[in-house]
């Protein structure tokens, strides 16, 4: 072999593999069932760090019982080698990598390649990585004219779901999850072509001129250019906006088995195309309890609507009987700082001094309840640290960003995460569809009525009562 065939072997994407499997514990636990004294041996299983688990999979089968265990709070899904979390110490980690480094010292592009292939990239195997996803920027023309079946005012969500979930009629020569080369340049395309998605979900709602990207730009710099530029004037992207813009994404790329991630592998593990699983994800982001978190946030410095009456709003978040919350303080995993807030925090303040911002009332909102949240006993020993979606919030307003756009830039950012647990997902050696259990609480078994035998009393009322309870 060649010293330059060396070279470009080492400059190549790793190879396709499957995932590692959880090494079995030498110790087993028992359960006993009291009643019948039947007793079930079950393996213990260990990760490299973190929990280990009980591998409940041959449970039903011996003891024809289910393990019930709803929003799956103590149940492990799957095994993963993408990321770790520790909540209890505030740690997040991609393949071994301290989110604080990534974001410090790295750039999507290097987190991305990470999250696909296990291992940073080297210089030259980072611009070949770099040139794959810019060349593949563009949209078919064909799936240009998609957009307008929607109307301008539609929620750029809506528009993301469904452009995404119709790339696969458009690119189907990437939709074989059995071919290893497919799923890769399906992959390429899902991270390249998102940031196109969303700007020109923007720019349909504005009745602006699509911006076709640059392959000039870095990936940050290409989706400013898309969403802000205008074919009248120059735009150039600010570095200080495209920092921060970069750190959201990579802040933002991956976080475990969260709700759309595991509603990707959900769709995925009944062999669906990668695009129709990413648009599932997409949906399952959409929802206010996920990715429209830093929404919220603006939405509450919007009630406060002043200043002056931030003690009145946190003496209500402070009264349980009160509805009021503090949107963008705490987390339900971290019950610790959030350590993707810490970067964030830093990028805040450069973007607010790079914009002089000076009369923004909703910004001094938020500023000072950081305030108050760093130095508050109440805060503290609550640990209501501000979190991700306050500072991702407090920056995608000061740039510009309407609040309807903050979940579509989580989306951009969470693809790569999506389409390396999808890829993860279809390696997997003990890979299974999808089949939740549940305990059914319904009817017994009944005999079916004939109409003149069933109760002809008016049941309006009643239907009208239960759907005012199902949506109160």
């Amino acid at each position: 072999m060649s010293k330059n065939d060396k070279q470009d072997k080492a400059n190549q994407a790793p190879p396709i593999t499957q995932m590692k499997t959880p090494k079995v514990d030498e110790k087993r636990f028992v359960l006993t069932d009291k009643v019948s004294g039947n007793e079930y041996e079950l393996d213990l299983l260990n990760g490299t760090v973190g929990p280990s688990a009980l591998d409940f999979r041959n449970f039903y089968s011996q003891s024809k019982m289910f393990v019930y265990d709803p929003g799956f709070t103590s149940t492990a899904s799957c095994s993963s080698e993408i990321t770790f979390i520790d909540g209890d110490n505030g740690v997040l980690l991609h393949r071994g990598y301290s989110i604080e480094d990534l974001a410090m010292h790295g750039d999507y592009i290097e987190t991305c390649y990470l999250l696909l292939y296990g291992e940073l990239p080297s210089e030259r195997a980072k611009q070949q990585f770099a040139y794959e996803i810019g060349h593949h920027t563009m949209l078919h023309d064909q799936l240009m004219t998609f957009f307008q079946g929607f109307l301008r005012g539609a929620h750029p969500m809506a528009i993301m779901v469904g452009v995404v979930g119709a790339l696969s009629a458009f690119y189907h020569d990437t939709t074989d999850i059995n071919d290893p080369q497919q799923c890769m340049a399906a992959a390429h395309r899902l991270i390249a072509k998102m940031p196109t998605i969303g700007a020109y979900a923007y720019k349909y709602s504005l009745g602006q001129q699509f911006m076709f990207p640059q392959n000039n730009l870095s990936y940050a710099e290409n989706l400013l250019y898309m969403m802000f530029a205008i074919p009248a004037e120059d735009y150039v992207p600010s570095p200080v906006m495209a920092k921060a813009m970069d750190r959201i994404l990579i802040l933002h790329a991956d976080h475990e088995q969260n709700a759309s991630t595991s509603t990707v592998r959900l769709a995925g593990s009944s062999g669906a195309n990668p695009f129709a699983c990413i648009a599932a994800g997409i949906a399952s982001l959409w929802g206010p309890a996920h990715g429209g978190a830093n929404e919220a946030v603006l939405q509450m410095l919007e009630e406060i609507g002043d200043v002056s009456r931030i003690p009145e709003f946190i003496e209500r978040a402070r009264d349980k009987d009160d509805p009021f919350r503090l949107m963008g303080f705490g987390h339900r995993v971290y019950k610790n700082y959030d350590p993707r807030a810490r970067v964030l925090r830093e990028s805040c303040h450069e973007v607010l001094e790079e914009l002089g911002i000076q009369d923004d009332p909703l910004l001094d909102i938020a500023l000072e309840l950081e305030r108050i949240a760093m130095e508050d006993e109440y805060f503290i020993s609550k640990k209501l640290y501000p979190n991700v979606d306050f500072y991702s919030g407090i920056i995608l307003k000061a740039m510009g960003f309407p609040t309807n756009m903050f979940t579509v830039l989580f989306a951009i950012g969470r693809t790569v995460g999506w389409v390396a647990h999808w890829k993860e997902m279809i390696l997997e050696p003990t890979k299974k569809i999808g089949r939740p259990r549940q305990i059914y609480v319904g009817h017994e078994p009944r005999e079916f009525q004939l109409m003149n035998a069933r109760d002809q009393s008016d049941q309006s009322e009643t239907k009208k009562t239960d759907w005012k309870w199902f949506w109160s």
